[in-house]
């Protein structure tokens, strides 16, 4: 068995016990997903597939209406505590400086709230946020940050309690080229340093395919997993690799397969 396991799952949005028959929106339908602990998988697909709600899933914080979610062989029925989450806004509390928004997940879950070793808790957010190249940033505010530095503070927040799960649902999409193109490899080293298992959402095929273990396009709405395809280049990738034949031919393999989703 998979660490990851979706089985048959179907969820329909805005239905209740008192909506009539068919009533509410299809979102994924008859979906199945296996991953693998501590890889690093891609979810892509046309807009509106479901891509998010699967995210939403496997962290627990909605239930499929027909279906299961395991994961480590027990099925998931609440909101999770193993999981990290980064989305595409930083989403930093801008009262708090950096440390200390890095900090909020280990004030908020147990067992780290109930601990009160803030020495031992600001070392690892310092340390974390060292790995990330923000180490003299610590006690800066967030609006003092570009985007691409308030990104790496969002991952460093995402993985200070050790997440055995990380959750990135377009975390870089709002972020011009270059910065985009950094933070993959910020990234692909903090997953190579703190093995995890990821989980990337992402419009963006290159980044998909530099990132990842494995790509899985979904269909449109209502979103199923449609095709798998295994990234088999070395690592560590580099920005040189985007512009071989065999890094282009991946990213054409998977747009195809968009393609063949749209038109399903």
């Amino acid at each position: 068995m998979a660490y990851i396991e979706i089985e048959h799952i179907d969820l329909v949005y805005n239905s209740s016990d008192r909506a009539p028959a068919g009533a509410g929106t299809l979102a994924v339908s008859q979906a199945n997903l296996s991953i693998e602990e501590n890889t690093f998988v891609s979810l892509v697909g046309p807009s509106g597939c479901g891509k998010s709600t699967l995210l939403k899933l496997i962290s627990g914080l909605v239930r499929p209406s027909r279906g299961t979610v395991r994961i480590g062989g027990e099925e998931v029925t609440r909101p999770q505590k193993n999981i990290g989450m980064a989305f595409q806004n930083a989403t930093l509390l801008p009262w708090r400086n950096v440390r200390d928004n890095v900090l909020l997940p280990l004030e908020i879950v147990e067992p780290y709230r109930s601990d009160g070793n803030m020495e031992v808790k600001r070392a690892r957010a310092d340390e974390l946020l060292g790995t990330v190249g923000l180490s003299e940033f610590g006690d800066r505010m967030p609006w003092q940050l570009s985007g691409g530095m308030q990104q790496r503070a969002q991952l460093c927040r995402a993985l200070i309690h050790s997440p055995s799960i990380l959750l990135l649902d377009e975390p870089f999409a709002a972020l011009d080229a270059f910065t985009r193109e950094d933070l993959w490899s910020v990234l692909q080293d903090l997953w190579r340093v703190r093995k995890c298992t990821v989980i990337l959402v992402t419009h963006e095929l290159r980044e998909a395919v530099y990132l990842c273990d494995t790509v899985h396009v979904m269909s449109a709405r209502p979103g199923r997993v449609i095709s798998s395809r295994d990234i088999l280049l070395p690592r560590p990738r580099t920005l040189e690799m985007t512009f071989e034949a065999q890094f282009v031919h991946l990213v054409q393999e998977c747009r195809h397969h968009i393609g063949m989703g749209k038109a399903a």
